[in-house]
């Protein structure tokens, strides 16, 4: 049986779908699995996320009462919990952030320090990077560049990512945010997909002034939200159901504290415009 270290999004969803399937033939795991020799455990293994072999998954497919005519659009459903992500073409795992978002129907990402990584232009990347305590150089670099740019065709492909960003004021007026950036980010919230707030300063001390947090939603609602924090020196992600919904209550309020989408933009044109005003060696800076 594949078994990674832990089964991602599509995986779970299949063992979610055999799961229906045993207790719509009103099967318990011991009984679904006894004809099959299957353990009790490898039937739970199977139902949290771990793919069987194909011969296997046809075999409780027939167990369940499924019709040979009627496989397609399991097998459809196997082999997608089978395919690898794009992003292992870059080295990544199943495991970090890129692959939750790539399967989520809805980000919420609250910034403090930076622009949200689905809104960076190239540039801001690459000055970012450049700014970290050990710069990314070389193909290390150039892959972290095309991994973020990736990421970005989610707002424009099918299907389209709800992106609701709350970013600070500060992550606008310090540098690398250039003219650029600020129109680029104009463009994206002209996106029916893409919600963009700014949390003034003038809203005073809040409890976003802690650090930078994200909320991934996904399009089975059976599928938990997680939510996804990232700090200098690492990334947790929080899976407990307690610590998500406050999570969600944060982002609520901080959205609520935030200028509306119409005044966001105002505020960002605004800054846009006393940005190119300034002199050119002075672009970029609050």
């Amino acid at each position: 049986m594949d078994r990674p270290a832990k089964p991602n999004y599509r995986r779970r969803q299949l063992g979610r779908t055999l799961r229906k399937l045993r207790e719509a033939a009103g099967l318990s795991q011991e009984d679904a699995g006894r004809p099959l020799r299957f353990s009790t455990s490898k039937m739970s293994r199977i139902e949290q996320g771990y793919i069987p072999g194909y011969n296997d998954f046809l075999a409780l497919l027939d167990r369940y009462g499924i019709i040979s005519a009627d496989y397609d659009e399991y097998v459809r459903m196997f082999d997608y919990a089978k395919e690898k992500g794009w992003w292992h073409v870059f080295g990544l795992s199943d495991r970090g952030f890129v692959s939750v978002e790539a399967e989520a129907s809805r980000i919420r990402n609250y910034q403090l320090g930076f622009i949200p990584g689905l809104l960076q232009t190239e540039p801001y990347m690459r000055a970012t990077f450049a700014g970290a305590r050990d710069p990314f150089e070389g193909r290390k670099l150039e892959v972290e560049v095309q991994v973020r740019l990736r990421r970005q065709l989610r707002l424009v492909e099918a299907p389209q990512l709800q992106l609701h960003a709350v970013v600070d004021e500060s992550v606008i007026r310090r540098a690398p945010c250039d003219a650029a950036q600020l129109r680029h980010l104009l463009e994206a919230g002209e996106l029916p997909n893409v919600q963009l707030q700014v949390l003034p300063q003038a809203a005073g001390s809040h409890e976003g002034l802690y650090g930078n947090f994200i909320i991934a939603s996904f399009p089975d609602r059976a599928e938990p939200d997680l939510a996804y924090v990232s700090y200098g020196f690492g990334s947790l992600q929080v899976e407990k159901d307690a610590e998500v919904r406050a999570a969600r209550l944060m982002f609520d309020h901080l959205a609520g504290l935030a200028l509306d989408q119409e005044d966001s933009r105002r505020f960002i044109a605004k800054i846009l415009a006393e940005t190119q005003d300034r002199p050119r060696g002075e672009r970029g800076l609050a």
